[in-house]
């Protein structure tokens, strides 16, 4: 069974940063997607962010690229998401996700639908 635990979130003034870090275990297989995803008070879960655990491949939401980068460290199960320039509608709960091994063909990377295993979040909020 996969488990993911999200940290570092925090509240930050706009123009701030944050990195958070998701530390999975139970993932016996070497070819995934992780992603962040993001849910603010009345509004939809967004995808945020994208990694594929066998490369550098990683994909972006328009309103975060430039200013987010998410990276995998395989050696110790982590995903990190390094927030910068902050404002204050990156303001949600943050979470993190997998998927299973499979394969990814079409697979619509920001799509809640797509990934299996979710965090329990950790909260992000900017203040202006």
């Amino acid at each position: 069974q996969v488990h993911l635990v999200e940290s570092g979130g925090g509240s930050v003034q706009a123009g701030g940063s944050l990195r958070l870090s998701c530390a999975a275990s139970g993932i016996t297989y070497s070819s995934y997607f992780m992603a962040w995803f993001r849910e603010a008070p009345g509004k939809e879960r967004e995808g945020v962010a994208s990694a594929y655990s066998r490369t550098t491949f990683t994909f972006y939401a328009d309103s975060v690229k430039g200013r987010f980068a998410v990276s995998l460290d395989n050696a110790k199960n982590t995903m990190y998401l390094e927030m910068n320039s902050l404002k204050p509608e990156d303001t949600a709960m943050y979470y993190c996700a997998s998927t299973l091994s499979r394969v990814f063909e079409g697979m619509e990377l920001l799509a809640p639908n797509e990934y299996h295993y979710w965090g329990q979040g950790t909260q992000v909020t900017v203040s202006s």
